[in-house]
């Protein structure tokens, strides 16, 4: 597992750039996902390769952190959809950490950049929404229905998955509860050595999407001492700045900030991604602001592709990105 000491080695003197939406570079080389119960986790399967190219093209173009696809992933879920055993199931859930480290070993290899470092491996877990296919990781409202002992129970054997094949870290996505944000801080206890961020779902300036207030949110993770930030994923990056001004208060060098937006464009769940109908600043435009704000771990969610993060780790970092990008 990544200790500080390395992460703040690779941030030198700025933010760590994170990688964007992983299914949103897939889809732009002419893989089909959308429908599909496992996304992108479907890939580790049947087209490992295209992961390992994924994670390859975020490299090149920037991003010092790749997260593996694993959000829509769970072992109950590969049993369902791919008709697996336990073990096999558990088998390919680790195999998306294997991906991405021989996506960074390949990069660190042909890379001349010595000053960018070698990139770090975050191990995705989702929200239980994520896995009932409803758009619930949006609300919610699932949380309600279930206690903090069901919660960490679903969570455990995906995280202990990616800890065992070694991801660096672990990011814990897109969750929209304080529930499931108790149940996964509790549940890191367990994994004394992993170290994680804990990224939440947020409907507003002020909110996560089941209601709770960011505030509330950011002081549940300050209960743990094995997350190395805190912060919010996938909302509209016209949000970042409202949700982290009212926990301006809690900012701390000890526990950041980590946020990566979508592109502001709008979520359907039956006819996919709609342009937004207010025209939303780039994630690298507003990122400045949010590195005033104590932002130390910045990149994109969905819609955000290779590009993008380019853009963002010329504008925080410098022009570090791989000569190689321009033949992607």
């Amino acid at each position: 597992m990544c200790s500080k000491e390395r992460l703040a080695s690779l941030q030198g003197s700025g933010p760590l750039i994170l990688d964007g939406g992983l299914a949103t570079d897939l889809e732009a080389q002419g893989v089909e996902l959308q429908g599909d119960p496992l996304w992108s986790a479907r890939l580790l399967h049947t087209n490992p390769q295209a992961i390992r190219d994924a994670h390859y093209r975020f490299l090149v173009s920037g991003a010092d952190v790749v997260s593996t696809a694993t959000y829509q992933a769970s072992i109950n879920g590969f049993m369902k959809h791919l008709d697996m055993s336990s073990d096999s199931a558990r088998e390919l859930m680790m195999s998306g950490v294997h991906l991405a480290q021989e996506a960074v070993q390949q990069f660190v290899s042909s890379n001349k950049d010595t000053e960018r470092g070698r990139p770090l491996v975050a191990g995705s877990v989702g929200a239980f929404g994520a896995f009932l296919q409803d758009g619930s990781e949006y609300s919610g409202a699932y949380a309600e229905k279930m206690s903090i002992e069901e919660l960490k129970a679903w969570h455990r054997p995906q995280i202990g998955c990616l800890v065992a094949a070694g991801a660096d870290l672990v990011a814990m996505e897109t969750i929209p509860s304080v529930k499931e944000a108790e149940a996964l801080v509790e549940l890191l206890r367990e994994f004394p050595g992993c170290r994680a961020w804990l990224a939440y779902s947020c409907k507003d300036g002020r909110s996560l999407c089941d209601g709770s207030t960011f505030l509330e949110a950011v002081r549940i993770a300050q209960r743990s001492s094995q997350l190395v930030a805190v912060g919010l994923n996938c909302c509209s990056p016209a949000l970042v700045l409202p949700l982290l001004e009212t926990v301006s208060q809690l900012r701390s060098p000890a526990l950041p900030w980590v946020v990566y937006p979508n592109s502001g464009e709008e979520w359907d769940r039956l006819s996919g991604w709609k342009a937004s109908e207010t025209k939303v600043s780039s994630i690298a435009a507003l990122s400045q602001e949010w590195m005033k704000q104590g932002a130390t771990m910045i990149g994109g969610c969905c819609r955000i592709g290779p590009t993008h993060i380019t853009e963002l780790r010329t504008l925080l970092r410098g022009n570090r990105t791989s000569p190689e990008l321009t033949a992607l």
